[in-house]
Formats: structure tokens, C-alpha cells, sequence
């Protein structure tokens, strides 16, 4: 076997490879000898018909599989002797099999993109200090009495009030027929919260308890479940009985229901935990944050089309598992395939960066993953997700997985190595009113100048700022469709 490498882009190569006709008919005849082993053919006991009749008999599943088989093992063989690691599916320009004759296919794929690495240790970054207030640690406590909280039915005959528990009977009905899923029997309902939509809350709250009572609703069009958004239903129910919480004080009691000695060690213990959070999501948020900068500074970055398609699909993927947690599908955006895929493009191309150039710094640092961290990783994994460590490998493996888990806790760790060598600076963290100023002002200056984004992060602070938008739903869109939402946003400023 000879083959001839091509780079046909910096992403992409072509390898051609000519097969000699005695590796060919070396190739056919092992695929001959596994069927001459297990084929039943009449007149001939099993595993000594003739070669010449196997062939005869199967010849298009033998040279389709002798094809097959040779490609497969040659690629393997090509990639380690070139230490290549394809970035997408391999493609495979090849005919079939032929005795006595040599066999030229080509294959294509892609790869990472050779960088130039910029200096990227002993980088200065700023680490917002881990701060944990006293309204924080009283929010926590609030939920542990809430928690612990009796519940009593209250003796006298009247309405119940917010804040009070109603204890009901109820079902929604069109055309007289229960409608599935919305019916319930000697529900508790806190009043007051939000739980149930207001139309069926006042109707609680005007019923003494043995009373029942009814009342038409129409749900919200954004409803939860999409096949009643919109739908107008009778709303039955009876009240059984109305109940108040009664919370109590906190105490070295409660505080042993929640898992600790004293209140003393309960607050103590808090403060620490959501220190540890927090001074670990400020410390990702620095990493990306230096990332962003060194990854900004390669001037030359072509990337695997392949590979920004991919997170594209995983993106959308993640995407619907949460609508689907919340009873809705992708429809209910009310975008097409090919916008949402728009939308993520950037955050995709942005992961697909971070991954190709932490892979080159893991390779630069000669940093390796063993497998006894496939291991310690795979059996974490399983006790998330509560499955058996036997059959979650078989997953992996059986699904090609092995391979990227190896590639994520390289990075991980070539992470850690860039930002255990930074100069890090811990600096106080900012006010609510430092960040409203800040976004503010920047998105002053973006309007001020030429009323247009000089970068996605910019259009983020406009729209948290001035349309309401979450910081995490705002990410979501692209930049021109921030872009397009602030000029909408200008324009109604200025009318």
C-alpha cells in the first residue's frame, strides 16, 4: 500500500492510496475463508464446500465486505502513522474489489487547523471575589422553616385568603368530558403564589369549605400545554377545607431537621457552600473571559465546517430537551430550522475555537488523558445519572463517545494549566448599580457613534439594559438580530 496526502485547505485533506493487485487478492480471500467457514451449502458439509463455489455463490457480499474490510483497516493504519485525528466523517471515493488488479480509492475528511499559539501564560485577569450577604444566608433559612412549616385546617367557616392552603377537588370539562391531565383530588393549593391561573383563584377564594363551584377559563396562548393554549374549558371544583401554614421560629431544632447540630453551624455551613459555588462560577467566568482574549488574538483561524455544524445540531438539541421539560417543542418559537440555526452559529463558532485551541495547547504541553480518568470520569457520570457504570461505557463505546470525553477533559485540563499560570487579581464585585450604569453607557456610546455593534457582547448589555431582555435570552440571538431589535428600539424612541 502506497498513498499521497493532499491538503486540499487548511481544514481539509484528501488521501489518496493504491493497493498492489496481491493485497487485493489477499484481501478477497480472507473474506472467501470466513464464508467458506460458515456457509451451508447443499451437498457440501459445513466448512468444506469449495473455494471456487463460495465465491461463486456470495460473490457480491464477499468483494462488497473484502472492500469494506481492507479500506477500514488501511485507514486505521494510515491515521496512526500520520498521528491525524479526522474532525469529521470520513469520505470514501472507492469502487469494488477486483482479482488480479491493483485498487486506488481516495478518502476526505477534515482537521484542526494548525495554529500559531499566541503566549498564553502568565496572562493578568480579574476574579470578582466570592461574596456571600447576610440576605442571601436569611433567603436560605426562609426556605428551611417554609420546609418545615405545620399545616392546620382552620375551624372557622370562611373563604380562604392569600397565603392560605385550599385543599380541592377540580377538573377542567369541554363538552362535558374531563379534559385529560387537568384534574386533581384533595389538592393542597397555596393561594397567593401564583400556582393556579387567577380566574380559578378567585373562584377558590370565593367558596366557603363543602362549597363547589365553576367557572370558564381561557388559557394564556403561551400555555405550558400546547394543545390547551388558548382553549376555553369549564373549570369545576369543590373545597374541601382551608388550611394555614404555620412557620416556625429558627431554632437548634430545625436546624438538626435540615442536617445540621445548631443554627450556628447550619449558617456556617451555608456561607461555605454557596462561597465554594460562587468563587468556582467566578472563577469560570474569569478563565472564559481570558480565553475570549487570547483565542480573539489569533489572526488566522479557519475552522471544520463539519465541526461548527455539529454544535449547531447539539445546540438545538439542548434547546428542545428544555422545551420539552417545560411541555413544549421547538414549534412554539415560531422560528424556521434554518433561522434557529443562524441564531446559534455564532455561539457555535466560539465553542468550536475554544475547543480546537485548547486541544493545541494540551498537545503543545504534552498534557494526556489516562485511562484510569476515563474511568474515575465515566463512573461520576453514572452516578449522576444514577445508571449502571457497565452500561453507560457500553454507550460510549458502542456510540463513538470515548474519543470527544477524551478531547473535553483535555481541554479541562489544559484550562486549569493556562489559568493556574495567569496573574490573577481578585477585585470586590460590582453593585446592581455599577452593571446598569456600565451597560448603560455602553450602549450610549454604541447608539452615539454609528448606531451599530461593534460586537455581540456590546448588543448583550444594550438589550439587558434598555429591552428587557434577560442576559441568558439575549445571548440566544445573533447579532444581527440584536441589532435589528435596538434600531426597532431607537426607532420607537425617536417617534
Amino acid at each position: 500500500m502506497e498513498y499521497n496526502v493532499e491538503e486540499l485547505s487548511p481544514v481539509k485533506r484528501k488521501i489518496t492510496v493504491e493497493v498492489p493487485a496481491e493485497e487485493a487478492n489477499a484481501a478477497i480471500m480472507t473474506a472467501i475463508a470466513m464464508y467458506r467457514m460458515q456457509a451451508d451449502v447443499k451437498g457440501f458439509r459445513k466448512g468444506k464446500v469449495p473455494s471456487s463455489v463460495i465465491e461463486s455463490k456470495f460473490r457480491k457480499q464477499i468483494y462488497g465486505e473484502a472492500t469494506t474490510d481492507l479500506i477500514n483497516y488501511q485507514i486505521n493504519e494510515i491515521m496512526s502513522g500520520l498521528s491525524i485525528q479526522p474532525m469529521s466523517r470520513i469520505d470514501v471515493d472507492a469502487k469494488e474489489l477486483e482479482r488480479d488488479k491493483d485498487f486506488t480509492y481516495a478518502i476526505e475528511f477534515e482537521v484542526a487547523p494548525k495554529l500559531e499559539l499566541p503566549n498564553y501564560k502568565g496572562l493578568a485577569v480579574d476574579e470578582i471575589k466570592a461574596f456571600v450577604g447576610d440576605a442571601e444566608i436569611a433567603e436560605v433559612e426562609a426556605r428551611i422553616l417554609e420546609n418545615n412549616a405545620e399545616v392546620n385546617v382552620i375551624e372557622d367557616v370562611r373563604p380562604p385568603q392569600d397565603g392560605e392552603v385550599a385543599t380541592v377537588t377540580f377538573g377542567a370539562y369541554q363538552d362535558d368530558k374531563v379534559v385529560e391531565g387537568i384534574q386533581a383530588e384533595n389538592f393542597d393549593l397555596m393561594l397567593g403564589q401564583g400556582q393556579a391561573l387567577p380566574d380559578f383563584e378567585d373562584m377558590i377564594k370565593g367558596m366557603t369549605a363543602g362549597e363547589e363551584g365553576e367557572v370558564d377559563i381561557t388559557f394564556p396562548e403561551d400555555f405550558i400545554n400546547e394543545t390547551l393554549a388558548g382553549q376555553t374549558v369549564t373549570m369545576k371544583a369543590k373545597l374541601h377545607a382551608v388550611k394555614e401554614r404555620i412557620t416556625p421560629e429558627m431554632n437548634d431544632s430545625v436546624a438538626k431537621k435540615a442536617g445540621f447540630t445548631d443554627v450556628e453551624t447550619m449558617r456556617k455551613g451555608i456561607r461555605e457552600s454557596y462561597a465554594q459555588q460562587r468563587k468556582q462560577m467566578n472563577k469560570s467566568a474569569a478563565l472564559s473571559q481570558l480565553l475570549s482574549q487570547i483565542i480573539d488574538g489569533i489572526t488566522e483561524f479557519p475552522l471544520p465546517p463539519s465541526m461548527v455544524e455539529d454544535r449547531i445540531d447539539r445546540l438545538i438539541q439542548d434547546l428542545e430537551y428544555k422545551l420539552d421539560r417545560q411541555g413544549k417543542g421547538l414549534q412554539s418559537l415560531g422560528k424556521t430550522p434554518q433561522q434557529m440555526r443562524d441564531e446559534f452559529k455564532d455561539e457555535a463558532i466560539s465553542t468550536v475555537k475554544s475547543e480546537i485551541f485548547l486541544l493545541a495547547v494540551a498537545a503543545e504541553e504534552g498534557l494526556e488523558i489516562t485511562p484510569e480518568e476515563i474511568e474515575t470520569t465515566l463512573s461520576q457520570l453514572a452516578m449522576q445519572t444514577r445508571q449502571p457504570l457497565h452500561d453507560l461505557k457500553k454507550y460510549y463505546e458502542d456510540n463513538n463517545l470515548i474519543v470527544p470525553l477524551k478531547d473535553r477533559l483535555l481541554c479541562d485540563k489544559a484550562s486549569e494549566l493556562i489559568y493556574d499560570s495567569a496573574e490573577v487579581k481578585e477585585i470586590e464585585p460590582p453593585t446592581v448599580t455599577d452593571v446598569v450604569e456600565t451597560a448603560e453607557a455602553e450602549a450610549t456610546a454604541a447608539k452615539s457613534d454609528t448606531e451599530k455593534f461593534e460586537n455581540k457582547a456590546e448588543a448583550v448589555a444594550f438589550a439587558v439594559a434598555n429591552l428587557g431582555l434577560k442576559e441568558s435570552t439575549a445571548k440566544g440571538y445573533s447579532l444581527a438580530k440584536l441589532q435589528e431589535r435596538a434600531e426597532a428600539f431607537w426607532a420607537e424612541q425617536e417617534a
